[in-house]
């Protein structure tokens, strides 16, 4: 196996190739070795192989490498389904059997929680996982003019590098996105300035999907009519978005109704707009939600608050369950649609909130009129110890935490358990993003 190519702005490779052991893989998939005492990370490599590699950069108290040939192979080491694997920094890890991923997003949970919070759990939960193909479907696709290149190019950006793989295909994407790639390539090919459209969001529903084209300057007519004929020929809802996620507006149909997704098990069906946040996995998610009302355990007689709650993916099904639930969220479209939902399933014991949690006059004005038995918090990556800092001195009696950031999830289960005396009762790995190094998990506290 070779690997020619050097990423763009990094130092070309020493002239002798070295030797190496691959101990383990860091946050970003690379492989972890010591060389004569000195951290180096290998694009490409696996946790057991046996590699030649060249130095591309050289710190003070690492190196990056880059691999030229594995000498002796992982057993978990399988062909990449993708050809553009290697170059697109859409994914990270197909190289590694999908069973194996999980093993090693587990142990970096691990190694986070010792390392940053010094906490072992008295339990793990056995991951969560479904379809390793096909199950993205929401995605922001690059889009740039580059004749060098043959013109447009539609895709995610190289690894380590702004520039954009061009695609015609990607495994990861919903197939009913995937298709349309030679199809939207020949579109924007088309469009009077399309050095001028840099991005395309797709958002999918159970039944119909969406494109959000985003422009920096008005479209003429015929590029409007371009568009308009691609929606239409492909079955695709298409908007249009000039400024901000707020500027988002439908083209075609001119008065769409909202995508849909389901979840079955609690006879929820979560209606959203393109440009709103939702989990990128449909599969994982309904599992996700499941074992998170599992773990919480509503009692029909108990008050829920679910924190970062979006457009209630959590907080409608935690309602079927609970006396009553209140879910928190910043983003006022969301609170707005959020409220829509529970009016649409028909929840009358669910409450939504517009606070700014990492405000602390908001928060502590939230805190001071919120009644609660339990909490479930599902924050952004930089975590929740602003908002864990703030929780009133009776706290739950139960909290779920769900996160995308296993060093913040760390750091905030340090603080739960030695300041606020928690214990870390059990947690697992969720793999949302197969292919990729991101570790998504679930986490559930009791007071000690």
């Amino acid at each position: 196996m070779s690997r020619k190519r050097f990423p763009k702005g990094v130092s070309g490779p020493e002239s002798d190739p070295r030797l190496a052991r691959i101990d383990a893989l860091n946050d970003d998939g690379r492989g972890v070795a010591r060389v004569d005492g000195k951290v180096t990370f290998i694009d490409g490599a696996l946790p057991g192989e046996l590699v030649r590699y060249r130095v591309l950069k050289g710190k003070r108290n690492f190196d990056q490498g880059d691999l030229v040939e594995v000498v002796e192979a992982s057993p978990h080491r399988v062909a990449p389904a993708c050809e553009y694997f290697g170059v697109c920094g859409g994914c990270s890890l197909q190289h590694l059997d999908a069973a194996a991923q999980i093993v090693e997003k587990e142990q970096v949970l691990r190694d986070k929680l010792r390392q940053f919070g010094g906490v072992e759990p008295e339990g793990w939960l056995p991951p969560l996982t479904g379809p390793v193909w096909g199950y993205r479907r929401s995605a922001r696709l690059g889009v740039r003019n580059v004749p060098k290149k043959g013109g447009i190019i539609i895709g995610f950006r190289e690894r380590r590098s702004s520039y954009l793989t061009p695609l015609r295909n990607c495994h990861t994407l919903d197939s009913r996105v995937a298709r349309l790639l030679p199809a939207l390539i020949e579109l924007i090919s088309g469009i009077s300035r399309n050095d001028r459209l840099p991005q395309i969001e797709a958002a999918c529903g159970d039944d119909e999907m969406a494109l959000v084209f985003r422009h920096l300057e008005p479209l003429m007519p015929d590029d409007l009519a371009r568009l308009a004929a691609f929606g239409r020929d492909h079955g695709v809802r298409v908007y249009l978005q000039p400024k901000g996620p707020e500027s988002v507006t439908p083209l075609e149909p001119a008065d769409p109704s909202p995508l849909v997704y389901r979840l079955p098990e609690f006879d929820i069906a979560i209606h959203f707009q393109p440009a709103d946040f939702i989990q990128v996995n449909a599969g994982i998610n309904r599992r996700m939600v499941a074992q998170a009302i599992d773990l919480l355990d509503p009692q029909p007689d108990e008050r829920v608050v679910d924190l970062f709650c979006g457009l209630g993916n959590f907080t409608l099904p935690l309602a079927r369950r609970a006396a009553r639930v209140t879910g928190v969220e910043a983003e006022r479209r969301l609170v707005l649609g959020a409220r829509d939902n529970a009016a649409r399933n028909g929840i009358a014991n669910a409450e939504f909130r517009q606070v700014d949690l990492y405000d602390e006059a908001q928060a502590r004005d939230f805190w001071a009129s919120a009644s609660f038995d339990k909490l479930l918090i599902d924050p952004p990556r930089s975590g929740a110890m602003e908002v864990l800092k703030l929780l009133p001195e009776t706290g739950p009696r139960r909290l779920v935490y769900v996160s995308c950031n296993p060093a913040t999830l760390a750091r905030d289960c340090e603080y739960l358990v030695n300041s606020l005396g928690y214990r870390l009762v059990r947690i697992g790995v969720m793999d949302m993003f197969p292919h990729t190094n991101h570790v998504e998990s679930i986490a559930v506290f009791e007071p000690a």
